[in-house]
Protein backbone atom coordinates (compact mmCIF):
# COMPACT_ATOMS: atom_id res chain seq x y z
CA UNK A 1 0.00 0.00 0.00
CA UNK A 2 1.12 3.56 -0.76
CA UNK A 3 0.29 6.74 1.18
CA UNK A 4 0.11 10.05 -0.67
CA UNK A 5 0.17 13.30 1.30
CA UNK A 6 -1.45 16.40 -0.21
CA UNK A 7 -1.35 19.23 2.30
CA UNK A 8 -2.69 21.79 -0.19
CA UNK A 9 -5.42 19.78 -1.92
CA UNK A 10 -7.65 21.38 -4.55
CA UNK A 11 -10.83 20.89 -6.48
CA UNK A 12 -9.64 21.01 -10.10
CA UNK A 13 -11.99 22.61 -12.62
CA UNK A 14 -11.20 22.39 -16.34
CA UNK A 15 -12.86 24.63 -18.95
CA UNK A 16 -12.50 24.05 -22.68
CA UNK A 17 -12.99 27.00 -25.01
CA UNK A 18 -12.72 27.29 -28.79
CA UNK A 19 -10.01 29.95 -28.55
CA UNK A 20 -8.70 31.81 -25.49
CA UNK A 21 -8.48 35.55 -26.12
CA UNK A 22 -7.59 38.32 -23.63
CA UNK A 23 -10.30 40.89 -22.81
CA UNK A 24 -13.01 38.71 -24.40
CA UNK A 25 -16.09 36.81 -23.28
CA UNK A 26 -15.82 33.06 -23.83
CA UNK A 27 -18.42 30.36 -24.26
CA UNK A 28 -17.28 27.24 -22.38
CA UNK A 29 -17.59 24.14 -24.56
CA UNK A 30 -17.08 21.61 -21.79
CA UNK A 31 -16.48 21.57 -18.03
CA UNK A 32 -14.80 18.85 -15.96
CA UNK A 33 -14.40 18.77 -12.18
CA UNK A 34 -12.07 16.43 -10.32
CA UNK A 35 -10.39 16.10 -6.91
CA UNK A 36 -6.89 17.53 -7.25
CA UNK A 37 -3.59 18.50 -5.75
CA UNK A 38 -0.39 16.68 -6.68
CA UNK A 39 -0.66 13.76 -4.27
CA UNK A 40 -4.36 13.22 -4.98
CA UNK A 41 -3.72 13.19 -8.73
CA UNK A 42 -0.95 10.64 -8.21
CA UNK A 43 -3.20 8.54 -5.97
CA UNK A 44 -5.98 8.40 -8.55
CA UNK A 45 -3.53 7.19 -11.20
CA UNK A 46 -2.07 4.63 -8.78
CA UNK A 47 -5.56 3.27 -8.13
CA UNK A 48 -6.19 3.09 -11.89
CA UNK A 49 -2.96 1.08 -12.18
CA UNK A 50 -4.30 -1.36 -9.56
CA UNK A 51 -2.29 -0.24 -6.52
CA UNK A 52 -3.99 0.29 -3.13
CA UNK A 53 -3.43 3.87 -1.96
CA UNK A 54 -4.39 6.01 1.04
CA UNK A 55 -4.91 9.73 0.52
CA UNK A 56 -4.23 12.09 3.41
CA UNK A 57 -3.81 15.83 3.84
CA UNK A 58 -6.42 18.50 4.50
CA UNK A 59 -9.97 19.14 3.23
CA UNK A 60 -12.28 21.91 4.40
CA UNK A 61 -15.47 23.80 3.63
CA UNK A 62 -17.93 23.13 0.83
CA UNK A 63 -15.10 22.71 -1.67
CA UNK A 64 -13.47 20.11 0.55
CA UNK A 65 -16.79 18.27 0.88
CA UNK A 66 -17.14 18.22 -2.91
CA UNK A 67 -13.57 16.96 -3.29
CA UNK A 68 -14.29 14.07 -0.93
CA UNK A 69 -17.49 13.19 -2.78
CA UNK A 70 -15.52 13.07 -6.01
CA UNK A 71 -13.01 10.72 -4.35
CA UNK A 72 -15.77 8.32 -3.30
CA UNK A 73 -16.03 6.72 -6.77
CA UNK A 74 -12.59 5.05 -6.82
CA UNK A 75 -12.89 4.49 -3.05
CA UNK A 76 -15.80 2.13 -3.71
CA UNK A 77 -13.49 0.00 -5.81
CA UNK A 78 -11.48 -0.67 -2.65
CA UNK A 79 -8.23 0.73 -3.99
CA UNK A 80 -8.38 4.35 -2.82
CA UNK A 81 -8.96 5.20 0.85
CA UNK A 82 -9.84 8.73 1.97
CA UNK A 83 -7.92 9.70 5.13
CA UNK A 84 -8.10 13.48 4.61
CA UNK A 85 -8.21 15.55 7.80
CA UNK A 86 -11.07 18.08 8.12
CA UNK A 87 -10.12 21.72 8.72
CA UNK A 88 -12.09 24.93 9.13
CA UNK A 89 -10.70 26.76 6.08
CA UNK A 90 -12.13 26.00 2.61
CA UNK A 91 -10.14 23.85 0.22
CA UNK A 92 -8.87 25.87 -2.75
CA UNK A 93 -9.88 25.49 -6.38
CA UNK A 94 -7.71 25.45 -9.48
CA UNK A 95 -9.08 26.40 -12.88
CA UNK A 96 -7.47 25.19 -16.11
CA UNK A 97 -8.66 26.80 -19.36
CA UNK A 98 -7.86 24.69 -22.41
CA UNK A 99 -7.67 26.45 -25.77
CA UNK A 100 -9.05 23.97 -28.32
CA UNK A 101 -7.44 25.85 -31.22
CA UNK A 102 -3.84 25.71 -29.95
CA UNK A 103 -4.04 22.93 -27.36
CA UNK A 104 -2.46 25.27 -24.78
CA UNK A 105 -3.66 25.42 -21.17
CA UNK A 106 -3.85 28.48 -18.92
CA UNK A 107 -3.88 27.71 -15.19
CA UNK A 108 -5.35 29.72 -12.28
CA UNK A 109 -4.50 28.47 -8.77
CA UNK A 110 -6.26 29.84 -5.72
CA UNK A 111 -4.31 30.19 -2.44
CA UNK A 112 -4.78 27.40 0.07
CA UNK A 113 -6.61 27.65 3.41
CA UNK A 114 -4.76 28.71 6.56
CA UNK A 115 -4.05 25.68 8.76
CA UNK A 116 -4.11 26.28 12.53
CA UNK A 117 -1.54 24.86 14.93
CA UNK A 118 -4.18 22.52 16.36
CA UNK A 119 -5.13 21.28 12.88
CA UNK A 120 -1.47 20.65 12.03
CA UNK A 121 -1.02 18.70 15.27
CA UNK A 122 -4.11 16.65 14.44
CA UNK A 123 -2.74 15.82 11.01
CA UNK A 124 0.61 14.72 12.49
CA UNK A 125 -1.13 12.36 14.90
CA UNK A 126 -3.13 10.76 12.08
CA UNK A 127 -0.07 10.57 9.83
CA UNK A 128 1.88 8.64 12.47
CA UNK A 129 -0.99 6.21 12.83
CA UNK A 130 -1.06 5.60 9.08
CA UNK A 131 2.70 4.96 8.98
CA UNK A 132 2.43 2.22 11.60
CA UNK A 133 -0.86 0.67 10.45
CA UNK A 134 0.93 -2.14 8.58
CA UNK A 135 1.07 -3.01 4.90
CA UNK A 136 2.53 0.35 3.85
CA UNK A 137 5.41 0.25 1.35
CA UNK A 138 5.95 3.90 0.43
CA UNK A 139 4.97 7.48 1.21
CA UNK A 140 4.72 10.29 -1.36
CA UNK A 141 4.81 13.87 -0.07
CA UNK A 142 3.53 16.12 -2.81
CA UNK A 143 2.81 19.73 -3.63
CA UNK A 144 2.91 23.14 -2.03
CA UNK A 145 2.36 23.97 1.63
CA UNK A 146 -0.77 25.89 2.66
CA UNK A 147 -0.46 28.92 4.96
CA UNK A 148 0.14 27.96 8.59
CA UNK A 149 2.08 24.77 7.86
CA UNK A 150 5.77 25.07 8.84
CA UNK A 151 8.16 25.48 5.91
CA UNK A 152 10.15 22.50 7.21
CA UNK A 153 7.06 20.28 7.34
CA UNK A 154 8.19 17.92 4.60
CA UNK A 155 11.55 17.36 6.26
CA UNK A 156 9.72 16.29 9.42
CA UNK A 157 7.33 14.03 7.48
CA UNK A 158 10.19 12.39 5.59
CA UNK A 159 12.00 11.65 8.87
CA UNK A 160 8.84 10.13 10.36
CA UNK A 161 8.37 7.87 7.35
CA UNK A 162 12.01 6.83 7.22
CA UNK A 163 11.91 6.04 10.95
CA UNK A 164 9.03 3.69 10.14
CA UNK A 165 11.23 2.00 7.51
CA UNK A 166 9.23 3.30 4.51
CA UNK A 167 10.37 4.43 1.07
CA UNK A 168 9.85 8.18 0.69
CA UNK A 169 9.26 10.27 -2.43
CA UNK A 170 9.28 14.07 -2.19
CA UNK A 171 7.69 16.15 -4.96
CA UNK A 172 7.71 19.84 -4.07
CA UNK A 173 9.75 22.94 -4.84
CA UNK A 174 11.48 25.98 -3.36
CA UNK A 175 12.33 26.15 0.31
CA UNK A 176 10.18 23.11 1.31
CA UNK A 177 12.25 21.01 -1.13
CA UNK A 178 15.53 22.53 0.03
CA UNK A 179 14.73 21.70 3.65
CA UNK A 180 13.27 18.33 2.79
CA UNK A 181 16.57 17.23 1.24
CA UNK A 182 18.19 17.37 4.69
CA UNK A 183 15.94 14.48 5.79
CA UNK A 184 17.39 12.26 3.02
CA UNK A 185 14.29 11.21 1.05
CA UNK A 186 14.73 8.13 -1.11
CA UNK A 187 13.63 10.01 -4.23
CA UNK A 188 12.88 13.59 -5.25
CA UNK A 189 11.01 14.40 -8.48
CA UNK A 190 11.57 18.01 -9.53
CA UNK A 191 11.06 19.35 -13.01
CA UNK A 192 14.04 20.93 -14.79
CA UNK A 193 13.20 24.45 -13.58
CA UNK A 194 12.79 23.32 -9.97
CA UNK A 195 16.05 21.36 -10.12
CA UNK A 196 17.90 24.42 -11.40
CA UNK A 197 16.38 26.60 -8.67
CA UNK A 198 17.45 24.03 -6.08
CA UNK A 199 21.06 23.66 -7.22
CA UNK A 200 21.85 26.76 -9.28
CA UNK A 201 22.93 24.47 -12.15
CA UNK A 202 21.06 24.40 -15.47
CA UNK A 203 22.59 21.20 -16.88
CA UNK A 204 20.21 18.46 -15.64
CA UNK A 205 22.68 15.61 -15.04
CA UNK A 206 25.09 17.77 -13.05
CA UNK A 207 22.19 19.35 -11.15
CA UNK A 208 20.79 15.92 -10.23
CA UNK A 209 24.22 14.76 -9.06
CA UNK A 210 24.48 17.83 -6.80
CA UNK A 211 20.97 17.20 -5.41
CA UNK A 212 22.04 13.67 -4.53
CA UNK A 213 25.09 14.95 -2.70
CA UNK A 214 22.85 17.30 -0.73
CA UNK A 215 20.68 14.48 0.57
CA UNK A 216 18.44 12.82 -2.02
CA UNK A 217 19.23 9.16 -2.50
CA UNK A 218 17.90 9.37 -6.06
CA UNK A 219 16.65 12.11 -8.37
CA UNK A 220 14.08 11.70 -11.17
CA UNK A 221 13.77 14.98 -13.06
CA UNK A 222 10.97 15.72 -15.51
CA UNK A 223 12.38 17.35 -18.66
CA UNK A 224 9.08 18.22 -20.36
CA UNK A 225 8.95 17.09 -23.99
CA UNK A 226 12.49 15.72 -23.64
CA UNK A 227 11.34 13.00 -21.23
CA UNK A 228 12.87 12.22 -17.85
CA UNK A 229 16.28 11.81 -16.25
CA UNK A 230 17.15 9.58 -13.28
CA UNK A 231 20.34 9.72 -11.23
CA UNK A 232 20.57 7.03 -8.56
CA UNK A 233 23.21 5.17 -6.61
CA UNK A 234 23.33 2.36 -9.16
CA UNK A 235 23.32 4.40 -12.37
CA UNK A 236 22.10 7.26 -14.55
CA UNK A 237 19.48 7.04 -17.30
CA UNK A 238 17.50 9.29 -19.62
CA UNK A 239 14.12 8.26 -21.06
CA UNK A 240 12.92 9.94 -24.26
CA UNK A 241 9.37 9.78 -25.63
CA UNK A 242 8.69 9.10 -29.30
CA UNK A 243 8.69 12.25 -31.46
CA UNK A 244 5.71 14.54 -31.80
CA UNK A 245 3.95 16.85 -29.38
CA UNK A 246 0.67 15.56 -27.97
CA UNK A 247 -2.14 18.10 -27.84
CA UNK A 248 -4.09 18.33 -24.60
CA UNK A 249 -3.90 19.45 -20.99
CA UNK A 250 -0.46 18.99 -19.39
CA UNK A 251 -1.83 19.59 -15.88
CA UNK A 252 -1.10 16.51 -13.79
CA UNK A 253 1.48 14.98 -16.16
CA UNK A 254 4.17 15.23 -13.47
CA UNK A 255 1.81 13.69 -10.92
CA UNK A 256 1.31 10.71 -13.21
CA UNK A 257 5.09 10.38 -13.39
CA UNK A 258 5.10 10.18 -9.58
CA UNK A 259 2.48 7.42 -9.75
CA UNK A 260 4.58 5.57 -12.32
CA UNK A 261 7.74 5.79 -10.21
CA UNK A 262 5.91 4.63 -7.08
CA UNK A 263 4.19 1.75 -8.86
CA UNK A 264 7.53 0.75 -10.37
CA UNK A 265 9.08 0.71 -6.91
CA UNK A 266 6.20 -1.37 -5.52
CA UNK A 267 6.58 -3.85 -8.40
CA UNK A 268 10.40 -3.99 -7.97
CA UNK A 269 11.01 -2.79 -11.53
CA UNK A 270 14.53 -1.70 -12.54
CA UNK A 271 15.09 2.02 -13.06
CA UNK A 272 14.92 1.95 -16.89
CA UNK A 273 11.45 0.34 -16.74
CA UNK A 274 10.28 2.85 -14.12
CA UNK A 275 11.41 5.74 -16.31
CA UNK A 276 9.77 4.32 -19.43
CA UNK A 277 6.50 3.94 -17.54
CA UNK A 278 6.77 7.48 -16.17
CA UNK A 279 7.34 9.04 -19.61
CA UNK A 280 4.55 7.07 -21.29
CA UNK A 281 2.11 7.71 -18.45
CA UNK A 282 2.89 11.44 -18.41
CA UNK A 283 2.20 11.70 -22.14
CA UNK A 284 -1.00 9.69 -21.78
CA UNK A 285 -2.13 12.12 -19.08
CA UNK A 286 -1.75 15.06 -21.49
CA UNK A 287 -4.14 13.19 -23.79
CA UNK A 288 -6.72 12.70 -21.01
CA UNK A 289 -9.50 15.20 -20.25
CA UNK A 290 -8.34 16.07 -16.70
CA UNK A 291 -5.47 15.70 -14.23
CA UNK A 292 -5.45 12.46 -12.26
CA UNK A 293 -6.47 10.47 -15.34
CA UNK A 294 -4.66 8.99 -18.31
CA UNK A 295 -5.66 7.76 -21.73
CA UNK A 296 -5.04 4.01 -21.66
CA UNK A 297 -4.74 3.43 -25.45
CA UNK A 298 -2.18 6.25 -25.67
CA UNK A 299 -0.22 4.77 -22.77
CA UNK A 300 -0.25 1.26 -24.29
CA UNK A 301 0.90 2.64 -27.65
CA UNK A 302 3.70 4.81 -26.26
CA UNK A 303 5.20 2.54 -23.59
CA UNK A 304 7.10 0.18 -25.95
CA UNK A 305 8.33 3.17 -27.98
CA UNK A 306 10.04 5.01 -25.10
CA UNK A 307 13.82 4.78 -25.39
CA UNK A 308 15.99 4.64 -22.25
CA UNK A 309 19.74 5.27 -22.55
CA UNK A 310 22.70 6.44 -20.51
CA UNK A 311 22.74 10.29 -20.48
Amino acid sequence: MIITVTLNAALDVTYRVASLRPHATHRVLDTAQRPGGKGINAARVLAALGHPVVVTGFAGGATGDELRRELAGPARAGLLTDALVPIAGPTRRTVAVVDERTGDTTQFNEPGPTVSAAEWAGFLAGYRELLTAGGVDAVALCGSLPPGVPVGAYADLVREARSAGLYTLLDTSGEPLRRGLAARPDLIKPNAEELTALTGISEPVRAAQVARRRGARAVAASLGPDGMLAVAEDGEWRAAPPGGRLAGNPTGAGDSAVAALLSGFAEHLPWPDRLARAVALSAATVAAPAAGEYDRPTYDKLLPRVTVTAP
